[in-house]
Order: structure tokens, then C-alpha cells, then sequence
């Protein structure tokens, strides 16, 4: 195996993915998505801590870009217009290979509840991030909490239209799309 060789971190994303679509998340070991990723055990944990982590590859990237969406919003606009410059700032980093394994990250992790604990921590973490951006910028909870929780839901709702073989829309549209329906709903709330 050649000692360095790029997009080490996505390959073994990929690997984890295929395993454990074959055999199972608990059938999986680290040492199988190495080698069918090409790599090493070593190169492994120089990217991710366990197996776990590696399907929230990714995590601090996005958490700051949540954060400095908000952060980079005008002065002027309100906690939700700053939780679509988030939306924005996030879902333009996803690549179109992302969209393309999405539906079977979904899969993996519905059939796990090791992985859906673990993908509610990163939600979590996102929403974290979110929120003490809004902080910084002057909004009050529960304000920025319900802002956050907005921003993660529409987040959510829009990475399920997006990877679906039928839309033609980008995830920034549907994100955007999804935000503007969380507000409505909300309106009707009373």
C-alpha cells in the first residue's frame, strides 16, 4: 500500500459505507474498511477515533460553516434570514457524491441504533453551533434556540429531497424551500 495517496478520508467513507451495506454496521471492522479502502489500520485512526465516526466525517466543517453563515449575515437581518445564510453556506459545500452515497447513509444509519444516537449528536452539534452564533450577533433564547432548531430541520427535510433520484433542485434551493415552510407552519401555530 502506497504510504500517502489523496482522498484517504473519503475512501474510507466509502468503505465504510459498502460494508456495512453488505454485512452490517456490527459484521464491520475497522481493519475491513481499510483494506477495501486501500489503506491501513494506521491511516484509519489518523482520520476517525472509531467506525462510528466515520459516517459524521465532516462534522466540524459543516458545524463552522452553520456558524459562520450566520456570522457573515447582514447586520440587519433577522435570526432566521441568518439561519438561511447558514443553510446557504452549508449546503454549498455538499458535492455531488455526496448526494450520490446519501441515500445509502440514510439506510445505514436507520438500520442502527448505535449510528441514529450518533447522527442525533452531530443534529445536536450543528444546532449548538447555530445557536451561539445567533447568540453572538444579540439574539436571545429561546429565540436563538428555536432559530437553530429551524436551521436543522429544514437542514434535515431539504438532505432528504436533495438526494432522492427524482429532484432536479439544488440542496441551497430546498433548504431555503424547507426554512420558508417551517415558517409558515409556524405561523399557524397562534
Amino acid at each position: 500500500m502506497a504510504r500517502w495517496e489523496p482522498n484517504a478520508r473519503l475512501r474510507l467513507v466509502r468503505a465504510a459505507l459498502d460494508l456495512f451495506t453488505q454485512q452490517g454496521y456490527d459484521a464491520t471492522t475497522v481493519a475491513q474498511i481499510a483494506e477495501r479502502a486501500g489503506l491501513t489500520k494506521t491511516t484509519f485512526f489518523r482520520h476517525f477515533p472509531n467506525k462510528r465516526e466515520v459516517l459524521s466525517a465532516g462534522q466540524e466543517i459543516h458545524s463552522q460553516l452553520f456558524a459562520d453563515g450566520i456570522a457573515g449575515a447582514p447586520d440587519s437581518a433577522t435570526p432566521l434570514e441568518a439561519i438561511a445564510a447558514a443553510l446557504d453556506a452549508v449546503t454549498a459545500s455538499f458535492t455531488a457524491e455526496q448526494r450520490e452515497f446519501g441515500p445509502q447513509l440514510e439506510a445505514v444509519i436507520a438500520a442502527n441504533s448505535e449510528l441514529q444516537e450518533r447522527a442525533l449528536f452531530k443534529r445536536a452539534s450543528y444546532a449548538a453551533a447555530m445557536t451561539g452564533a445567533l447568540r453572538k450577533r444579540g439574539v436571545p433564547d429561546p429565540a436563538a434556540g428555536l432559530a437553530a432548531d429551524f436551521g436543522i430541520r429544514a437542514f434535515d427535510r431539504a438532505f432528504g429531497r436533495w438526494i432522492e433520484a427524482s429532484s432536479q433542485q439544488t440542496f441551497t434551493e430546498l433548504a431555503r424551500e424547507e426554512l420558508q415552510a417551517l415558517r409558515i407552519a409556524a405561523a399557524t401555530l397562534g
